[in-house]
């Protein structure tokens, strides 16, 4: 009885400890090459060194996380060929879920969808990057939940995790914004309004491609560790 209440605390708090690392490393709390020092953790999070390796483990499965010989554990650093891979396979699988949500979403999630893009364009003027990230993730979430699939949802997950300081570089590039307003409402016109499947999967194409193009640009004239 003892052993299965240790169990049943255990497997809560190192998905807790997982998930509070995992979002650490998404809004660069933990920036790409940084160590992740165990016993630094282990007091962060007042746990032992058994959960903290088991989350660690669990982050280098998911890419977010590389294990250094003589080093140890520190957050991935993505290049700019991996990147480029990353936005190929995130704007196929955006494409299709474009396509999948003007066939299949339901009214109520069609009138999400325009609500999410007015979200969008509150927080774009309002001028906040996490802000804006915020409510392009919720877009997402709508599109994606329109799209039916879970298998498209879940792989964008990882990669949208990887990418997330990508992301924040090509969000806030100059004349990114009004270039990537006019994207989702191309998306959001084709996939909620006039239910057009082609149209939507080029929108989508269209989107994730120009976000690549900003995000890979400005990966490439941010400073390197170590460097002006």
């Amino acid at each position: 009885m003892i052993l299965e209440t240790i169990q049943r605390t255990a497997a809560p708090l190192r998905q807790e400890v997982l998930a509070a690392l995992r979002r650490a490393i998404v809004i660069s709390e933990y920036k790409p090459g940084e160590r992740l020092v165990e016993t630094a953790l282990c007091d962060k999070f007042s746990v032992s060194r058994t959960v903290v390796r088991e989350a660690l483990r669990q982050l280098e499965s998911e890419q977010l996380v590389v294990t250094v010989p003589n080093k140890g554990p520190e957050v991935a650093t993505l290049t700019p060929t991996e990147a480029r891979s990353l936005y190929e396979v995130r704007g196929a699988l955006e494409s299709l879920a474009g396509n999948l949500f003007a066939e299949r979403a339901t009214e109520a999630q069609r009138g999400q969808l325009v609500a999410r893009l007015f979200d969008i364009r509150r927080a774009e003027s309002a001028g906040g990057a996490q802000q804006l990230l915020a409510a392009k993730d919720s877009y997402y979430e709508v599109l994606l939940a329109g799209a039916g699939n879970k298998e498209i949802s879940g792989m964008l997950r990882q990669i949208n995790a990887r990418t997330q300081v990508l992301r924040a570089l090509s969000t806030s590039s100059p004349g990114r914004s009004p270039l990537m307003l006019a994207e989702l409402t191309d998306i959001t016109t084709s996939a909620a309004i006039t239910r057009d499947p082609e149209a939507a999967r080029r929108a989508c194409d269209v989107h994730a491609s120009n976000a690549a193009e900003a995000a890979l640009s400005a990966m490439e004239s941010t400073p390197k560790p170590g460097h002006p």
